[in-house]
């Protein structure tokens, strides 16, 4: 018998998911956008990922996308969320609203789904969502899927987590690894609050990585010194290794900024220093990188793209937009160069369209990852990339 399954939310997680399962399995995608439906339909992928776009042109896939939940949710074995949980600088927690209504909306549609939640969420929300519904088959399985390479990521996991022991839990690993293309996949099953904490851990580690190797930068910047001869040679320590170590203006995207936070919420109460060191230095990074670009006296500073790598049209919490806002309160002009923008101003800044206008009008541009298109104007160009790639 075919498993259906619903997933819920089209971003980046959710679609990479339902195109991952659709392979071998009945997948309905649901989302409140009717453009991001309408894309999915006609075989289009709405986000950058060249895997999802290849598989939704090319592969036999058994995947529907409605706007209807009642269409969506009928007769479903599982229903998997993947809605955004931004962080709330006030409430200082998820904001987890749009979780709990679709988790009612699956409670009247399709009682007997199993729920897996991809998005991310604060560590307690699954046993606190358990005692409000009163119902048990609720569970998280976190992602580690990066920006414009979450279905490859999908196909080759490093790990696969779920926070439950239930036999609905182990079916539904096994529908991951049975779609997946890696061999020999790390699995583990925990209780719902370690499956939530390592969600959160893993990536503030990696936030924490993030933000060592800029601290390195920063005073190799203000002592003059060459930062990437440093970071070789502490690199060559394997307990260290030579990865995950490449400058940058600060993490960003999606994950990290919110999920460093989160964590730093959870703490309440609990003794640390570490948590709280991670989450202001990424504001010091853009601090200090704002006085090094003035100190260079621009009158026009232009951003190419405000994404924070390539192959992502993601600029959610880039690090970039702390930078422009931090330039634009020194009263310095500002010009965007983003071809995935289509209006005509950001953040109060001007989108110029043509790439060679944008170069002949910055005095100096700033670019978080090198690019062949800014080859002809190295002069001009600044960056923290020392080694040319996304980490």
């Amino acid at each position: 018998m075919n498993t259906k399954i619903t997933v819920i939310g089209m971003g980046y997680v959710g679609l990479s998911n339902a195109v991952l399962l659709a392979q071998n399995n009945d997948v309905v995608a649901l989302d409140i956008s009717e453009d991001r439906i309408a894309l999915i339909k006609r075989g289009e992928s709405p986000i950058k990922d060249k895997d999802i776009t290849e598989f939704l042109k090319n592969k036999t896939l058994r995947l529907q996308a409605t706007l209807d939940k009642q269409e969506a949710l009928a007769d479903a074995e599982f229903a998997i969320i993947a809605t955004p949980t931004d962080y709330d600088v006030e409430k200082n927690y998820f904001d987890t609203r749009s979780v709990e209504k679709i988790v009612e909306d699956i409670r009247l549609l399709a009682p007997e789904a199993a729920i897996v939640i991809k998005s991310t969420i604060p560590i307690g929300f699954v046993e606190n969502l358990r005692r409000k519904t009163e119902y048990n088959n609720i569970f998280f399985s976190p992602e580690f899927l990066r920006e414009g390479k979450a279905l490859y990521d999908n196909l080759h996991p490093s790990r696969i987590i779920v926070g439950d022991h239930s036999n609905y839990a182990k079916k539904f690993a096994q529908l991951m690894i049975e779609s997946a293309v890696k061999q020999e996949i790390p699995l583990l099953f925990t209780n719902p609050k370690e499956a939530e904490a390592i969600k959160l851990f893993s990536n503030t580690y990696l936030a924490m990585r993030v933000a060592y190797f800029n601290e390195l930068d920063t005073y190799c910047i203000a002592r003059g010194m060459n930062a990437s001869e440093i970071i070789d040679g502490v690199s060559l320590d394997p307990r260290i290794g030579a990865h995950y170590n490449n400058p940058s203006f600060g993490y960003g995207g999606y994950c990290l900024p919110k999920d460093t936070k989160q964590l730093l919420a959870n703490f309440q109460n609990i003794p640390q220093s570490l948590m709280s060191a991670i989450v202001s230095s990424n504001s010091l990074r853009k601090d200090f990188l704002t006085k090094d670009i003035i100190g260079h006296d621009p009158r026009t500073v232009g951003i190419y793209t405000l994404a924070m790598k390539s192959g992502s049209d993601n600029f959610r919490a880039s690090a970039a937009l702390g930078i422009i806002e931090r330039i634009i309160n020194r009263g310095i002009n500002v010009i965007i160069y983003d071809p995935s923008i289509s209006s005509d101003e950001f953040m109060g800044s001007e989108i110029v369209k043509d790439l060679n206008a944008f170069k002949h009008r910055s005095d100096i541009i700033i670019c978080n990852r090198q690019s062949s298109e800014l080859s002809d104007v190295k002069e001009k160009i600044y960056t923290r990339d020392l080694f040319g790639g996304d980490e």
